[in-house]
């Protein structure tokens, strides 16, 4: 059952990259449209970008329920996209480095507030690593828990995570949890950033934001492949 929710997953998953892309073009267009001059309306598709992560978060949610431990360790995402990886998904504070990458126009008053929302969002980050690790502590050896706390990661051989029948369902239930609580940071945190900026940044920080995305999963794919190949 694991490997056809995966499989589904993976399905969803290309499609959803399809849309992405289709989406970073729109992003593009509007952001041309700004540079020259011209004031559209930008907010219907800022909501259709937010509307578009959210269908990502809703059906991740479903395969972490059927298998939480697979969103930690996705086969649907390449081994450089699963380097990345914390408690199931992008760290949260990735959002504010794509900020400060894409955005060199932030107003004093935007920079603080942005500021002050990113230690805020390393102090849940911490917390969640901690809960990871307390988890963790209850069934792995000590030098995993170490990982867990550090860098978000969950550790665990692979029959442990094949076989479920194995493992307690208080344990698993904690686990999706932690992941709900994980991804509401990551979903909570960029929504926060939007707040913050004008229209015209938050295209530019969407556009960039999905550029990233679609580059490292290109980049993953390629070098997966290339490993592969020489197998």
């Amino acid at each position: 059952m694991a490997d056809v929710n995966a499989a589904s997953f993976e399905a969803f998953l290309q499609g959803w990259m399809v849309r992405q892309k289709d989406f970073l073009g729109e992003l593009h267009s509007a952001h041309q449209q700004y540079q020259e001059g011209k004031r559209a309306d930008v907010r219907p598709l800022i909501d259709r970008v937010i509307s578009h992560y959210g269908q990502y978060f809703e059906e991740k949610s479903k395969i972490a329920h059927h298998n939480v431990f697979l969103v930690f360790s996705p086969p649907w995402f390449s081994s450089l996209e699963q380097s990345f990886l914390w408690v199931g998904g992008f760290k949260p504070g990735v959002a504010f480095q794509v900020v400060n990458t894409a955005l060199g126009d932030l107003t004093q008053d935007q920079k603080e507030k942005l500021t002050e929302l990113k230690q805020e969002t390393k102090v849940k980050e911490r917390t969640l690593n901690d809960d990871l690790a307390k988890l963790q502590e209850s069934v792995a050896d000590p030098p995993l828990v170490g990982l867990a706390r550090s860098q978000g990661r969950l550790c665990f051989s692979g029959p442990f995570v094949t076989d479920q029948g194995s493992v307690p369902s208080t344990f698993k239930e904690k686990l999706e949890n932690l992941v709900a609580n994980a991804d509401a940071l990551r979903t909570d945190t960029a929504l926060n950033i939007l707040k913050i900026l004008r229209p015209a940044q938050i295209v530019k920080f969407m556009a960039s934001a999905a550029e990233l995305q679609i580059k490292v999963r290109s980049w993953g794919l390629d070098k997966d492949a290339q490993n592969g190949g020489e197998d």
